[in-house]
């Protein structure tokens, strides 16, 4: 918006000259509309067919990536999947090819613990044919650790050396990184108060570019322009907070168009940047919010400590949830319950965030989140691994996903019940997140209406006259007839079955020509909720 006010105020200014000269007029009006498609285009995700969700399938391997677009995400309506770094990274033995490995480049080719170059091409164009986007989590703000040392253990096998910051496959010196800048003993970041420390010294070691030359912003927007024309939707851009905003800009500016072979002429990739901002910090996710989407990770920390109902919260509190509970506006926010980072203890929200750990008020928030018209959402989709809690602090945290004795990622086999096998969780396949994912999508566009609480833990609300949801995370029995904004009918209730043809495998909800509807739902259900829409009605 803030965009738009000033490009207006530079119309409104020139107006008396514009009416005496008509083609200057025109071409003013046509630089005025081509700055606000820039300015509003990288917040469009770019989803086909009324799609909404994105889901993150963390650590699978291109191929499987493939065959899950054609086979589930398209028919079950996810709009698009947020993949793994495909960039060159360091190979970690100690710890055992951890999962973080992948957040440590050592160049820009494009092969990976997922699958060499090919298979990622392939993979993106088969989820484009299917209408499933592609967005690319880019690590752009640094290579791998300093003490990453020197030889050919990369995803691809090229040659580079951290102890002299030399990484020939892009290539990069010691020329092209921060150190000189950064004024802490160590060269790391040593306090989140002083805003230049936080963009100029290495996190956690790190090798930390300087993204203010010229010669570094080609080079990284040389390798998103070359995933933009194999046909990527966008980019996840990991720790943009510790990257200045106009060096940002300035790399989002030389991004080309996405590829008219799935995309309108003319689309910009969709921008969504990892800035953690839980308050108390001078850098804030209002600095980035005018530059793409950013992660509102205030969103899962507090959706978690409201749903186990910790200091006091409720649930009825949620009548303002979005921009009411002190988040971003929701047309810059991407959402999420949890990630991969706080699922295990990194990153931001600490215990309260809730994770498919903990089942049945994961399922609730994830729920919530779908049902709510607040930002665009996305699903996580995990591995487990064993946890080893000693203090409050998972010493296996760093678990990398399912693998062989030689580290290579397992394949992810799909199980007759539609679950995942061999220690994938796949909780995009749980029926009750898959049912809220198409509903969301059945109510896109609809205000969020009939807003009802019993002042505690029992809420219900719709979207306009398409959808409706229930939750009883109290104690008690939730037991009231409630106006729900549908049609009358009978619907199905898509968290405890579905509809299937004519028939309906789990609860059933009459609605009443005035729109209202009686509801039951016991503390001790399987689901304390029940969702239908407009799609659901038999």
């Amino acid at each position: 918006v803030g965009t738009g006010t000033i490009t207006w105020g530079i119309y409104t200014g020139l107006e008396a000259w514009e009416l005496c000269r008509p083609n200057q007029r025109k071409m003013k009006l046509l630089i005025l509309a081509t700055l606000l498609s820039l300015s509003y285009a990288q917040f469009d995700p770019h989803m086909k067919y009324g799609r909404t969700s994105i889901v993150h399938l963390f650590e699978w391997r291109w191929a499987d990536i493939a065959a899950e677009c054609e086979r589930y995400l398209a028919p079950n309506g996810y709009g698009g999947v947020q993949i793994s770094p495909p960039s060159e990274s360091i190979v970690v033995t100690s710890p055992w090819h951890p999962w973080w490995q992948r957040y440590q480049p050592i160049g820009y080719n494009l092969c990976s613990r997922s699958g060499n170059e090919a298979e990622l091409r392939d993979m993106i164009t088969r989820c484009n044919n299917v209408g499933v986007n592609i967005y690319v989590d880019a690590v752009i703000n640094h290579m791998c650790g300093a003490g990453g040392g020197e030889g050919k253990h990369s995803s691809c096998g090229s040659y580079f050396n951290a102890n002299t910051k030399d990484f020939p496959s892009v290539p990069y010196s010691s020329w092209d990184f921060n150190d000189g800048k950064c004024y802490t003993g160590s060269g790391n970041i040593e306090n989140y108060g002083d805003v230049n420390q936080v963009r100029n010294c290495r996190l956690v070691g790190l090798l930390d570019l300087a993204l203010e030359k010229d010669y570094v912003r080609g080079k990284v927007s040389e390798y998103m322009n070359k995933l933009i024309d194999i046909g990527v939707a966008g980019f996840r851009v990991d720790a943009c907070k510790h990257m200045w905003p106009g060096d940002l800009s300035a790399v989002y500016g030389r991004l080309n168009n996405l590829n008219t072979k799935w995309f309108s002429a003319g689309a910009r990739p969709f921008i969504y940047q990892e800035v953690i901002d839980l308050g108390g910090e001078p850098i804030t996710s209002g600095e980035y919010t005018g530059l793409g989407r950013v992660t509102e990770f205030k969103y899962g920390a507090k959706l978690g400590t409201v749903v186990r109902k910790w200091n006091g919260e409720k649930l009825s509190y949620l009548s303002n949830w979005g921009e009411g509970w002190g988040m971003m506006a929701t047309g810059k926010a991407l959402v999420f319950v949890d990630n991969h980072d706080n699922q295990r203890g990194h990153g931001a929200g600490g215990a309260s965030i809730l994770t498919f750990w903990d089942p049945r008020p994961y399922k609730v928030a994830v729920g919530l989140m779908l049902a709510h018209p607040y930002g665009v959402t996305r699903v996580m989709s995990s591995f487990r691994w064993d946890r080893n809690i000693v203090n409050g602090q998972d010493q296996n945290d760093w678990m990398g996903p399912p693998s062989y004795g030689d580290g290579t990622t397992k394949p992810v086999p799909i199980n007759p019940d539609s679950t995942c096998g061999d220690g994938w969780v796949c909780e995009h396949r749980w029926r009750q997140i898959r049912n809220m994912v198409i509903f969301r999508n059945v109510v896109n566009g609809q205000p969020l209406s009939n807003w009802w609480d019993n002042g505690s833990n029992q809420i219900a609300f719709g979207r306009g006259n398409r959808g409706f949801i229930v939750i009883n995370n109290d104690d008690w029995t939730l037991d009231a007839t409630l106006n729900t904004g549908l049609p009358g009918g009978t619907y199905c209730d898509v968290i405890s079955g579905q509809k299937e043809g004519s028939r309906c495998t789990g609860i059933q909800v009459q609605v009443g020509g005035d729109g209202r509807a009686y509801f039951n739902i016991s503390n001790s259900a399987e689901d304390p909720f029940i969702a239908i829409h407009a799609d659901s009605k038999l």
